[in-house]
């Protein structure tokens, strides 16, 4: 027997398939590409032109070499004649431009670059968010907190570095025709010289590349160990103070943190070792250069302006060069967190409506379990062929000892999870065959550990339907006996409560779980222990409100309390996952099975003398 799971990710998470899917982030967003695309070829254009002033001083200005032709032509434009003074002149004031207008571009330019990137940060984590949030809960029992967290707030920048890489590559393109183009008109052995050091750039990125990756992911992979140290220790504060485990966790953040910089220092290395290779092979290249074209110079074959010219034009060749071979060296560094990007964007979740799902129609409640075998791991079930109903306005409990299954049985009507043989229904319509959202819309639930988020009081009520009234909200809260305690918060209903409702008392969380579930108004209540924590004054209020939440609604009740189900319409008892008895309460105790053990033990009497007594 096998267990459903999520659909996982492809195998194939190569990197020319990671830039590809990443690289469509950047096309909703093509006012913000169009502006980088215009500010990098502008930036081209001015790098052709930078040269060219100060080689007109070297060679025209100072050293008396005619002007071309179409130079002259040009300079007839210019005020005055063409005089070595004017020929300097210009020649500044066009090096002063042209810086102006590089700073300029070059302002544009990053301006446009973090716009555009940021919106596409944005955009793949507002993705991952909502695929998060569809997950199955075994998805979420499994991965830490802190894991997914990182996911949404570090990872998703690797689509702006990967697109960041790519669209350079295009302008280097671009940038490299341009430059090949002038520097072959100017010298073809110097040009071919300048190539000469390629081959070898690209043996160091085949070399590096592998390397660069593995330590990449690795460092992401401890990087998300040290959120989930920080995640578990902050969520858990009062656990850690009262047992005095301050300085453990001291101790694991910090080696938490040694393993994060082990991790850094060891990517940054080889990261290091590739950029200096690099730069040897530019070095070298520019060396040659000099030699070559400093012996062309003397024999008169070259001028010296042109020569400096070529050496401004090999670094502008030899910067696009290695923007194209360090661009595979960017994307492999950020490969980790795209790979888990990815992982959760091709993870298709668990439930899932399934083609032409339908709306649930309006439920009179009548909640069914046919047969039904579940677990969470596979062979391993939890459920064993269990087979239950709930009429419409019934009160249906579920006991039995820790692990029978309980909360994994109520679990399948919000279709948390699907069942792996048997069904489960609601008027008689398989939850797997409506659409999930109409079908949670009509339920409600109250968890023994009611969850407040750091909202205003009226907000956490309303949280199930944002839309209704102050009116609507404080008539819940009066009928789940909370208005009282409201009213006397320093702000009433707009007190903002703190983090899960820590500014509050256990009742008066559970109070307002129960108003919540009250202004929903939904057909199915599920509630799971709702008073197992509280003491007997303030489970007596509850039992007011639960009594109240409960008229008209199909209810199924998880109690280790007898006391909260003794008027259940039925109970129903599990054991190792199976229906072992089922009755009224006055039935069960009659029979004196599981469900009487449990009675006599809750009377506060140990079982053994009761049963002695009792022979």
């Amino acid at each position: 027997m096998k267990a459903t799971v999520s659909s996982v990710p492809t195998n194939d998470t190569s990197v020319t398939r990671l830039c590809l899917r990443l690289a469509h982030y950047a096309f909703p967003r093509w006012p913000g590409l169009l502006a980088v695309l215009t500010t990098m070829v502008l930036n081209i254009g001015l790098d052709l032109l930078k040269p060219w002033p100060m080689k007109m001083i070297v060679d025209h200005a100072l050293h008396g070499r005619p002007l071309p032709a179409r130079l002259v032509r040009a300079v007839e434009w210019l005020p005055g004649p063409a005089s070595p003074e004017n020929l300097i002149a210009w020649s500044v004031g066009a090096t002063v431009v042209l810086f102006l207008l590089g700073w300029a571009l070059g302002l544009a330019r990053s301006y446009a670059d973090i716009g555009f990137g940021r919106q596409m940060v944005y955009d793949l984590a507002e993705d991952i968010f909502a695929r998060l949030q569809r997950l199955s809960l075994r998805y979420h029992s499994r991965k830490p907190v802190g894991d997914s967290i990182r996911r949404v707030t570090a990872d998703c920048n690797c689509v702006a570095t990967i697109v960041g890489a790519l669209i350079p590559m295009v302008a280097s393109v671009v940038s490299l025709v341009a430059m090949f183009t002038v520097i072959w008109q100017m010298d073809r052995t110097l040009t071919l010289l300048s190539l000469g050091v390629v081959p070898y750039m690209v043996w160091v990125l085949r070399r590096y590349t592998q390397p660069m990756v593995q330590r990449g992911h690795a460092q992401q992979e401890v990087e998300g160990q040290l959120y989930n140290v920080v995640e578990q220790t902050l969520s858990a504060m009062p656990v850690v103070q009262a047992f005095g485990r301050e300085e453990h966790n001291e101790r694991r953040f910090y080696a938490s943190t040694r393993s994060a910089l082990d991790a850094a220092l060891s990517t940054t290395s080889v990261q290091l070792q590739f950029r200096i290779l690099m730069a040897l092979a530019t070095a070298v290249g520019t060396a040659a250069i000099l030699w070559v074209g400093g012996q062309q110079v003397l024999n008169g074959s070259l001028s010296i302006g042109s020569l400096l010219v070529f050496l401004s034009y090999l670094s502008s060749l030899y910067g696009p060069v290695e923007s194209l071979l360090y661009t595979p060296g960017t994307v492999q560094g950020v490969a980790g967190s795209a790979r888990r990007v990815m992982e959760i964007l091709e993870m298709e979740p668990e439930v899932a409506d399934r083609p032409g799902a339908r709306p649930l129609p309006a439920s009179r409640g009548h909640v069914s379990f046919e047969h039904v075998t579940f677990g969470y791991e596979p062979d391993r079930p939890v459920l064993h062929d269990v087979s239950l109903e709930a009429l419409p306005g019934q009160v249906v409990a579920l006991v039995g000892p820790t692990g029978a299954g309980k909360s994994t049985l109520v679990s399948l009507i919000s279709r948390f999870f699907d069942p792996w043989h048997g069904r489960v229904t609601v008027d008689g319509h398989d939850l797997r065959d409506v659409q999930l959202k109409s079908l949670r819309e009509q339920v409600a639930l109250v968890l023994q550990e009611p969850f407040l988020f750091p909202l205003t009081i009226a907000e956490n009520i309303a949280y199930g339907r944002p839309d209704a009234s102050r009116e609507a909200i404080e008539a819940a809260a009066r009928a789940a006996n909370a208005h009282a305690f409201i009213e006397r918060l320093p702000q009433g209903y707009d007190t903002v409560v703190g983090e899960r409702g820590a500014t509050l008392s256990g009742g008066e969380r559970q109070r307002l779980s129960i108003a919540r579930a009250l202004l929903k108004d939904a057909p199915i209540l599920i509630l799971d222990e709702p008073t197992s924590a509280l003491d007997a004054e303030t489970e007596g209020l509850l039992l007011e409100a639960l009594e109240r939440l409960m008229e008209g609604r199909t209810t199924l009740i998880i109690a280790h309390r007898l006391s909260t189900i003794r008027k259940a319409d039925r109970i129903v008892v599990l054991e190792a996952g199976r229906v072992v008895d089922a009755g009224t309460h006055t039935e069960l105790l009659a029979q004196d099975n599981l469900y009487a053990r449990f009675h006599r033990m809750q009377l506060g009497a140990p079982v053994a003398v009761i049963e002695e007594n009792n022979r």
